[in-house]
């Protein structure tokens, strides 16, 4: 019987930068050229030809959709050299192709790597979500509670007027309802264009970013990915699966999804220890965007380990 090496994610860890790295100066070719589809293939291709370079053997639980829609990066793709642990990946080449191609804020690069079986493997279908920030007690906000209810409850935890909070929400007809509620309890909301993966870390930073808490609907991809940021952050994040059809229920039966109506928490959306790195595209509150000058071409990237807690931000700069 053979065994799976040992997850080295302090070793893996660098090497999943530069994959990071490498989608977000390929993608940064096509800022502001009007062209999503095109910005998105550049990092795909990019992040592909990355992954495969590693020690590992990979497996791609979220990726580009399902192998029929993408033909790289897609859920169930073997990446790596093979000659390494087995790992799940999740990924989003491009979170915010609009964004990108209309040069707005917060476009990143997103990759999360797990010990194989320990990351949820969510179909893309919607997710409803709920994160806030590292020190406060579990079940501080629930997602049995209205948006105002979940408003009053973290100024009640936080020790401030329900006034002083900040929330991030997606910019959709969907939420319009959930941003007049929030809005009755004078909290401040922060609309989004795109990018909920961003979001969700905003909340992790609030001394940084202004923002308290996350909460709307959004990719469940996304909600993983999300999940693993705030497994090495610290925080926590809420997510329920929302089907609008037969066919969206049957890509939850077939990724293994039995409980439809289940909150998941971070904790079970990613089980194990995990690692994580986002590259700016565009400049943004969490990361600056690539930057070049005559010669020269320089990126951002945050670089994170669950099991150590670490969080690193890192400066690349290389020749062009």
């Amino acid at each position: 019987m053979t065994t799976s090496p040992e997850f080295h994610d302090r070793m893996l860890s660098l090497g999943l930068a530069r994959v990071s790295e490498a989608a977000a100066l390929a993608s940064a070719k096509l800022v502001g050229r009007g062209d999503e589809k095109a910005a998105d293939q550049a990092a795909v291709d990019a992040m592909r030809t990355q992954l495969n370079m590693l020690d590992i053997a990979g497996r791609v639980v979220i990726g580009e959709g399902e192998r029929d829609e993408a033909p790289m990066l897609y859920i169930g793709e073997e990446v790596g050299n093979g000659n390494g642990p087995e790992v799940d990946i999740a990924l989003d080449p491009l979170e915010g192709t609009t964004l990108t191609a209309k040069d707005f804020p917060n476009a990143l690069t997103v990759i999360a790597m797990a010990p194989r079986g320990t990351m949820l493997h969510a179909p893309d279908v919607y997710m409803d979500k709920l994160a806030i920030g590292p020190g406060y007690a579990q079940g501080t906000v629930t997602m049995d509670m209205s948006p105002s209810e979940r408003v009053r409850a973290l100024a009640k935890a936080k020790g401030c007027a329900p006034s002083d909070i900040s929330v991030c929400v997606l910019e959709r007809p969907r939420h319009e309802d959930m941003i007049a509620d929030l809005r009755s309890t004078g909290a401040a909301i922060r609309l989004i264009m795109d990018g909920d993966v961003a979001g969700v870390i905003h909340c992790a930073e609030t001394d940084i970013t202004g923002i308290d808490m996350y909460m709307g609907s959004g990719g469940a991809p996304e909600g993983v990915l999300a999940a693993a940021a705030l497994k090495c952050m610290g925080g926590q994040i809420y997510g329920k699966l929302l089907f609008r059809n037969d066919d969206e229920i049957a890509r939850a039966r077939r990724a293994g999804i039995e409980d439809l109506d289940k909150v998941y928490t971070r904790d079970e959306m990613v089980t194990g220890d995990v690692i994580f790195a986002a590259t700016g595209v565009t400049d943004g509150s969490i990361v600056k965007g690539i930057r070049t000058e005559p010669g020269w071409v320089t990126t951002d990237t945050l670089l994170m380990r669950s099991k150590t807690g670490s969080v690193r931000r890192m400066t690349y700069r290389t020749p062009i």
